[in-house]
């Protein structure tokens, strides 16, 4: 326990740190988001607009040591302040409504290719030399040498466009209302369906070789073979001692594709148009949208370190030296 204990600790302060650089960071670059928005009205508005739209943002002249402690409190509430894309929406609702989204299209993505990806890896490995040896890896890997986003333009023109089998993009159908009945659910899963598998299709090599490298090198240790020689049945000997210690690299890799699976769907999101994190990134970008950036930059890192600490977590359970070590 005092193993994960000093893990909690260690991803405390990197959010800290990762607080605290998200403050500084905007007031370094030039201009103001009220400034910005006040110049996307051309002229429309007098010039004292310009203070009620900074004291709408929240922006004062007190210290910046001041401003600091003002921005924690306003974070540890929940607070990350106004929308200049959205105004005047929060920033809070803002990227929830975009967080749903994309935990649903990348989270579905990453957990599929990582468990097809584990499987085929354990199954190639076990039968290493046969015909799914040979083919498979190399034919996996070939597809992960595309960009996921020239797949995605790919299948979106041939599949989307030429064949007219799915829907060329957004999250689900216009003239739906977001409900839990089966039409809106069914719809929701024919928009998802081109992204996920163009995420599945390119990231699933990588899955594939790491697991049958790592079978490969479990399969010839000594407790493997102790354990063939006792007669085991061989769907033991696999899963549980060969797979759950391959397993262990493949899961480090999992948490950190987990975490940074929030912000590396941004290309097919736009590519798809789909409303999640990375496309609102994208608008807070070309809006000059300081508090929607702000937002998004923190929710990607606490993800990776969220992701990260439930690794930890895995680990400990999967592997009994780690509770060795903090007893």
């Amino acid at each position: 326990m005092r193993y994960l204990l000093r893990r909690l600790g260690f991803y405390l302060i990197a959010a800290w740190v990762a607080l605290t650089i998200n403050f500084f960071l905007p007031r370094l670059m030039p201009g103001d988001p009220a400034t910005a928005l006040f110049a996307r009205f051309k002229g429309r508005l007098s010039p004292e607009a310009l203070q009620a739209l900074r004291e709408a943002f929240g922006l004062t002249d007190a210290p910046l040591w001041k401003q600091y402690f003002t921005y924690l409190a306003h974070v540890l509430q929940g607070d990350f302040g106004t929308s200049v894309t959205y105004f005047p929406s929060s920033v809070g609702s803002v990227i929830l409504t975009g967080l749903i989204w994309t935990l649903f299209l990348a989270g579905t993505a990453v957990i599929l290719s990582f468990a097809i990806g584990t499987l085929i890896g354990i199954a190639v490995a076990w039968w290493r030399g046969g015909w799914a040896d040979t083919i498979l890896p190399a034919f996996f890997a070939f597809l992960g040498a595309f960009p996921y986003f020239w797949l995605a333009m790919l299948a979106l023109y041939v599949l989307g466009f030429d064949w007219g089998l799915f829907p060329l993009g957004h999250a689900y159908s216009d003239d739906l209302t977001p409900a839990f009945t089966a039409e809106f659910i069914v719809d929701v899963l024919r928009h998802a369906a081109l992204p996920i598998a163009t995420v599945v299709i390119a990231t699933l090599g990588g899955w594939v070789l790491g697991m049958r490298n790592a079978m490969i090198s479990v399969l010839g240790s000594d407790y493997v073979a102790l354990a063939r020689a006792k007669g085991l049945p061989p769907g033991r000997v696999v899963l549980r001692y060969a797979a759950r210690n391959a397993l262990l690299p493949s899961v480090t890799a999992f948490g950190m594709a987990l975490g940074f699976a929030l912000g590396g769907s941004l290309l097919t999101e736009i590519v798809f148009s789909y409303p999640g994190q990375g496309y609102l990134l994208v608008q807070a970008v070309r809006n000059q949208d300081y508090p929607l950036m702000q937002g998004i930059f923190l929710v990607f890192t606490l993800a990776v370190l969220g992701a990260n600490f439930l690794v930890d977590v895995v680990y400990f359970w999967l592997d009994p030296r780690t509770r060795e070590v903090s007893s």
